[in-house]
């Protein structure tokens, strides 16, 4: 018996040091993977990160590191709006256990490695306010865990895959305002079950806009203003949920009249329609939505007076 127990000691005791040993050389590649984003930065002798990463501290103690409290992996890197120069390394790749990036609001320049592709946890992706260039890795739209697409305010140029919600199918925010993305608005967003926030604004995108995405249940913000949008806004009332909270189509070609059924969104609070191509009457049924706090639907070809009560009224 004391034998059986002392070799059940022995093989648990090889297991933890295997274990450890296992670890140790995980951490070991999360340290080498930062090191080397830490090699890409332009950062002066006073900059928090050039003394704090160091390999004379754990990884889980630098500034903006977040470690699993289980595994000790790196789980979360936010090094947003630490006023950091340079480029983003293909070795943040390496950290496979990521499951949140926010590297935004810094002076970051080139492109988006195609490695951050390899971050199959991940669902958070901030890379807002840099200088980024290039299009989109393909790489990024084959993360199925990814919830949130932040790309805003870069010069990305490129187009999204028609079949985006297909690949990305857990996003529910896509936000890649103020770049120069062109081509048309993928048909396939209609597929984004969970989306909740599509802002593409100030961008190149032309065609029409699918009405099956405004359709979407649970989209509560729709932000294209500032293409080069066509078409016109459909009548259809099943195009109009009521959960959507802020429709910006401002700053497009876009024809027709106002529909009267578009205050069947009753939870809109804002609404931009300005300068477009917009003809006709305004409709009486906007001042049923009373919710609403914006509007702005000036430089049209609009007559009449809207009966909405809005904080700012602008037509």
């Amino acid at each position: 018996m004391e034998r059986a127990y002392s070799f059940f000691l022995s093989v648990v005791v090889l297991q933890l040091y295997f274990l450890d040993t296992c670890i140790s050389k995980n951490i070991s590649t999360d340290q080498s993977a930062l090191l080397a984003v830490k090699a890409s930065f332009t950062l002066n002798s006073s900059h928090p990160l050039t003394q704090n990463w160091s390999s004379q501290a754990s990884i889980c103690h630098w500034i903006g590191v977040t470690c699993a409290s289980r595994h000790r992996r790196v789980r979360a890197l936010n090094i947003s709006n630490m006023d950091i120069v340079g480029t983003i390394p293909p070795h943040l790749g390496n950290l496979s256990f990521l499951v949140s990036l926010d590297v935004s609001r810094n002076h970051l320049y080139g492109e988006i490695p195609k490695d951050i592709g390899n971050l199959r946890n991940l669902k958070e992706l901030i890379l807002v306010s840099n200088q980024l260039t290039g299009s989109i890795p393909f790489s990024i739209f084959n993360i199925s865990s990814l919830e949130t697409l932040s790309l805003a305010y870069n010069q990305l140029s490129g187009s999204l895959p028609v079949d985006i919600c297909h690949r990305l199918r857990r996003i529910k925010s896509i936000l890649i305002i103020s770049n120069q993305l062109s081509g048309h608005i993928p048909i396939g967003l209609s597929n984004c079950t969970d989306l909740y926030d599509l802002s593409l604004s100030y961008n190149h995108f032309d065609g029409t806009i699918p009405p099956e995405i405004v359709n979407l249940e649970r989209l509560e913000r729709l932000n294209l203003g500032g293409n080069h949008l066509q078409g016109s806004l459909s009548s259809s009332p099943n195009h109009w949920r009521a959960n959507l909270q802020l429709l910006n189509l401002g700053a497009n070609n876009i024809r027709g009249v106002i529909p009267s059924s578009i205050s069947n969104s009753s939870n809109l609070k804002t609404l931009y329609l300005y300068d477009n191509k917009l003809s006709g009457k305004i409709p009486n049924s906007l001042g049923d939505l009373r919710q609403l706090e914006y509007l702005a639907l000036s430089r049209n070809n609009l007559i009449g007076n809207s009966q909405a009560k809005c904080f700012c009224l602008i037509i």
